[in-house]
């Protein structure tokens, strides 16, 4: 009995002896699955730009995993998620980077950006780890997909976000403290309301643009941080459609003028230069819609009596009359001692810049004027305005364009060096210069090939609040000159579109040495009154 319990207990000895050489393969295996699973969750979420890079350029993707194929890592384009992998048994699991991306300018994602700098968006990607182990999930509300955003920004793909709202470098007219987004179509309030929490935002207003079919937001940038660095952060957003800074526009006169005493009426060279007393026998401009973007006009002016028919205020409050938005009304349609160009007209008048703040108006402001002018069936828009391009703008103007809404606008008074300035550089819009009585452009007129016509802009005689004259300069005058030809022309053919009126305008116009056509009241609407009847258009101006 003896020597068997010796012998059992050596057999016990032995078996635990041999025992962990036995395990040692498989404790080794599980240990080197574990730590490398362990390392791959590191450096997924901890720099690495993919796990193929991590793992020195073979990585994931000659597996079918992050690289190739249809592996987690690839995008699915903007109505697809990757399937959420339901982790078995026995597996572990980690958070993979969501397919696509974060950002791009036309919302695709690059790829290169994890972990984001806010919270993701959306149901976590669950990856099995082989080895065991369950880190825990971050448990983030799942949101809505950003379906419909395709026509705010110009694409889709990738893992969501908006782009193309930066500033550019160097950019500095916008409000300092403000942003403006547009959310993608069924984002919840909720989401919204967190959105604002997370980045510190306070709302402002909330604009409605039928025209895009959607609905922006104005909000303050609250701790004094920077738009840029906002706008970055927002349009990692998965809800996000759009984000860009508020811009600011300014009026196009070069200086003001005091108020002229000794001046005489009959000094207005524009009406002999433009051939517009004769133009007048032809059309006056009779009933069209003319919508003025401006400031505050005098509406007592009796030059104006019976012109503005409609008014709306962008910004809310009392104002005075302006001296800007007087002149501009009555070069488009007085018609007293004052005469315009299209005295028979009906103005829509929208005040949009706040004349207490250097006579500058926010985006906000301007899409909300834009908007009102549609829905009141403008047939043209006058903004004696420039300033940045502005993407939202943009897609309004070529929302109103596709309506048959005629776009002008003031080609800008920074000078031939200038770069572009919008909204008149926008493809939607016509775009004027300015010229003085001896048909020299303006000095100081921005120069380029965006530029489609030409009218007197130098030293013209014009409304002043109070019923005083004054006179302005600049290339904002110039635009309400072509403004009132477009409301002659809509009277021959109300059927014209926007670029049978560019085509008319620059068809008809004298050229100038300096590359400009200066447009002509009298052979614009000759051109028209002479191709419907088949007379010859002098005969029939003798008429």
């Amino acid at each position: 009995m003896a020597r068997q319990g010796v012998a059992r207990r050596g057999l016990i000895v032995q078996g635990l002896a041999m025992r962990p050489r036995k395990l040692r393969p498989i404790l080794n295996s599980v240990f080197g699955l574990t730590l490398g699973g362990f390392a791959l969750t590191l450096l997924s979420v901890g720099g690495a730009p993919s796990p193929a890079a991590a793992f020195g350029g073979m990585g994931f993707g000659h597996m079918g995993g992050f690289g190739g194929g249809m592996g987690v890592g690839r995008s699915m384009g903007p109505s697809m998620r990757a399937p959420v992998t339901t982790p078995r048994r026995g597996t572990g699991t980690y958070i993979a980077r969501p397919p696509g991306g974060t950002k791009g300018n036309n919302g695709n994602g690059d790829g290169n950006r994890w972990p984001p700098r806010h919270p993701v968006i959306g149901h976590p990607i669950i990856v099995p780890i082989p080895g065991g182990g369950t880190p825990p999930v971050a448990n983030i509300p799942p949101t809505p997909p950003p379906n419909g955003t395709a026509g705010l920004n110009g694409g889709g793909g990738g893992g969501g976000g908006a782009g193309g709202g930066m500033p550019p470098r160097g950019e500095r007219r916008f409000v300092p403290d403000e942003v403006i987004t547009a959310f993608a179509a069924n984002t919840t309030p909720q989401a919204i309301e967190q959105l604002a929490r997370r980045h510190n935002l306070t709302q402002l207003e909330t604009i409605n643009l039928p025209l895009l079919g959607t609905t922006i937001y104005r909000w303050r940038i609250n701790g004094r941080r920077p738009v840029g660095d906002l706008v970055g952060a927002i349009e990692d957003e998965r809800i996000v459609a759009s984000v860009q800074p508020n811009y600011l526009f300014t009026l196009q006169e070069d200086a003001a003028k005091v108020p002229l005493t000794g001046q005489s009426y009959a000094e207005q060279y524009v009406l002999g230069k433009l051939d517009v007393e004769q133009a007048h026998r032809v059309a006056t401009g009779k009933n069209i819609a003319i919508a003025l973007i401006d400031s505050e006009i005098d509406v007592k002016n009796p030059n104006l009596d019976g012109v503005i028919v409609k008014n709306f205020d962008a910004l809310g409050g009392d104002d005075k009359p302006h001296q800007h938005g007087t002149a501009m009304a009555g070069a488009i349609a007085a018609h007293g001692k004052i005469v315009g160009i299209a005295p028979g007209a009906q103005l829509l008048a929208a005040r949009a810049f706040d004349e207490d703040h250097d006579s500058k108006a926010k985006s906000s402001a301007i899409y909300k004027s834009l908007q009102w002018a549609a829905d009141n069936d403008a047939r043209v828009v006058n903004m004696s305005f420039a300033g940045p391009a502005d993407p939202t703008l943009h897609r309004l103007l070529a929302a109103a364009a596709d309506k048959g809404v005629v776009l002008i606008a003031a080609a800008g008074n920074a000078g031939p060096g200038s770069p572009p300035l919008y909204p008149g550089a926008d493809p939607n819009v016509i775009a004027v210069t300015a010229t003085d009585s001896g048909d020299a452009i303006f000095a100081m007129a921005n120069r380029g090939n965006y530029i489609a016509v030409a009218a007197p802009g130098v030293d013209i005689l014009a409304l002043a609040p109070g019923e005083a004259l004054q006179l302005t300069t600049g290339t904002s005058v110039a635009t309400a000159h072509v403004s009132g030809l477009a409301a002659l022309l809509l009277e021959c053919k109300p059927s014209l579109k926007p670029a049978d009126i560019r085509a008319m305008l620059a068809g008809t116009a004298k050229p100038l040495g300096s590359g400009a056509k200066l447009v002509n009241a009298l052979r614009a609407v000759m051109s028209l009154n002479a191709e419907a009847s088949g007379k010859d258009g002098g005969a029939e101006a003798k008429q």
